[in-house]
């Protein structure tokens, strides 16, 4: 069996047909495995989210029903129980999100491909996937390039090669022109999880860029996440930002920009903060009353004040103001500098087991999958679901027995009330 891609959908796709009794070569053009998995983990490896399965769900959008089955089969518990027979236990955090206790990627990258290895699972690095010979036979550049070219011939082979972010990471989308040219039907790439673009005044971004905004609530539509951001030169970044930047990408794709809220206070009702703000001293300036009695930050009031609008001086309306800062985005951030990706092989290209419909035997999973989710620890899962159940598919092509089916519980909140087996 040959795996193209090394990254987690990759690899569990690996360990999973290895754990069967296949023989697995996982192939990936970059000189060390999950590269961009272990950049993603310097600052603290979100695997997955304790959300309940409805919640949960919800975030993949339009692909929620598509990728149930495959959540389902391997959902966040599950990925919990693989991290900790690694050796890696975890917890969760108060924003619900799942860690690693190690907190970062390395320790379990380590002890994955240790059991990989001891699976009899061959890794060939630097080897750049170029399609298919006219035998049907995978293609790859070998070491030295692609004039050393290499074959492989495979029973079966997973694509998980990722999306169209981090190119310097080995996913750069250059697979998209050969899949087309193969007859599979591609949705385009486009930037997901990605900053806004707001064309700030130049004095606020040099004074900002770089700053904070803790505590906040955005609202685009009828979409509102509360989180934090970060002011960048070039307008937003940041989990709340990213949470709504597929709603923002398609609103400026459809009418060339979009309308995004901030709730500099989303803790407190209008009422209450205009009650906060009645009760300045007399003769205290603007900006130790929007410091001390509505507790903003220097670069929150900063926001406040940008578009060059007046603040009103009434208290109700001042706090109306805070509650919902308006700004425009008029646009977002491109893919090489996107978290993920949306885009991809389209689902009509696909039979019930991942499987192309235009090329039978191969399988793919991942990034490369149309299918898109915020960061916070779905983009992970959803990539370690789809590699399992990519993995599934091969076993039932070839006519092997399947994995056990998980029987404990869907996520931390379900613990102790094990799934039916049957």
């Amino acid at each position: 069996m040959a795996v193209v891609g090394a990254g987690p959908a990759g690899l569990v796709a690996a360990e999973t047909l290895a754990g069967a009794g296949c023989r697995v070569t996982v192939y990936d053009r970059m000189a060390s495995p999950a590269r961009k998995f272990l950049i993603a983990g310097r600052g603290g490896l979100n695997l997955t989210h304790s959300e309940k399965r409805e919640a949960f769900l919800a975030r993949y959008g339009q692909s929620a029903a598509w990728l149930a089955p495959m959540l389902d089969a391997f959902p966040p518990a599950r990925l919990r129980a693989w991290a900790e027979g690694l050796g890696q236990p975890t917890f969760v955090g108060s924003s619900g999100r799942v860690f690693p206790r190690a907190f970062k990627a390395s320790p379990l990258l380590r002890a994955w491909l240790a059991r990989l290895d001891g699976l009899g699972v061959e890794l060939k690095l630097r080897h750049a996937w170029l399609g298919w010979d006219a035998g049907g036979e995978l293609r790859f550049s070998g070491v030295a390039g692609e004039d050393d070219e290499e074959a492989s011939v495979a029973d079966a082979t997973v694509l998980a090669v990722g999306g169209g972010s981090w190119a310097r990471l080995g996913s750069d989308g250059a697979w998209t022109t050969i899949l087309a040219d193969a007859g599979v039907d591609i949705a385009p790439l486009r930037p997901a999880n990605s900053g806004a673009l707001v064309d700030w005044s130049d004095t606020f971004r040099t004074r900002f860029a770089g700053a904070p905004l803790k505590r906040i609530a955005l609202t685009s539509g009828s979409a509102r996440v509360r989180g934090e951001a970060v002011i960048a030169a070039s307008g937003l970044e940041g989990g709340a930002v990213y949470a709504l930047s597929s709603l923002l990408r398609d609103a400026v794709a459809r009418d060339g920009r979009a309308r995004l809220l901030v709730d500099l206070r989303p803790d407190l009702s209008v009422d209450a903060l205009a009650a906060r703000l009645s009760g300045g001293r007399k003769g205290e300036s603007t900006a130790n009353r929007l410091r001390k009695a509505a507790g903003l930050s220097p670069a929150a009031a900063g926001l406040l004040r940008e578009g060059g609008h007046a603040l009103p001086s009434e208290p109700a309306a001042l706090a109306e103001r805070i509650k919902a800062v308006p700004l425009e985005v008029g646009g977002m951030a491109g893919i090489e500098r996107a978290i993920s990706s949306a885009g991809g092989v389209a689902r009509s290209a696909l039979d019930d087991h991942l499987m192309l419909r235009a090329r039978p035997g191969i399988f793919i999973a991942g990034e490369m999958l149309d299918w898109e989710a915020p960061t916070g620890g779905y983009l992970l899962q959803g990539c370690f679901a789809t590699g399992y159940a990519a993995a599934c598919g091969v076993l039932a092509h070839l006519g092997h027995a399947p994995p056990a089916r998980w029987s404990g519980p869907w996520c931390a909140a379900d613990e102790g009330k094990a799934r039916d087996d049957g």
